[in-house]
């Protein structure tokens, strides 16, 4: 219990809605309306999306909660390593759990996406960490560059 990824330290990697409830609890927070509905969207769902996807989510089941709210819990979320963001290239940042959480791989061109495994970064976080003493979350890594069939173009 307890890792560190990035600037992140994650007290667990809660598997459950209950679980994030409870370690909200267990850290002095209150387990609202609004945060079980957003981490029943998080778990429910494919990951990848915005902020304003989630909050459409979380919107059509309980339609009293606000976008502004959906930002602060996924701020403290985020802060506690329940999930993390990304940013997809020049598209907007995406939210996912930090469990399921992957580095990626995006075409400049296209916009495919590639899911990269954390493996292919092995080497990056090693050095990283011997030389500067810096830890990589590669799980928050997006990597531009150009997928094969646009390079083929």
């Amino acid at each position: 219990m307890g890792a560190v990824h990035g600037s992140h330290a994650i007290l667990a990697e809660p598997d459950t809605v209950d679980e994030v409830l409870d370690m909200i609890r267990a850290s002095g927070g209150r387990a609202t309306t609004s945060r079980r509905v957003l981490l029943e969207v998080l778990f429910g769902g494919s990951g990848h999306r915005t902020a304003e996807d989630l909050g459409r989510e979380v919107a059509a089941r309980a339609p009293e909660v606000h976008i502004s709210t959906v930002y602060r819990n996924l701020d403290e979320l985020e802060r506690m390593g329940v999930v993390t963001h990304a940013h997809m290239g020049h598209g907007p940042v995406i939210y996912q759990l930090a469990s399921r959480a992957h580095p990626h791989l995006i075409c400049e061109r296209c916009g495919t996406r590639i899911h990269a495994p954390d493996e292919l970064f092995g080497h990056l976080t090693r050095t990283a960490l011997r030389s500067f003493g810096f830890a990589v979350d590669p799980r928050h890594l997006a990597i531009s560059g150009v997928c094969s069939q646009c390079a083929d173009r």
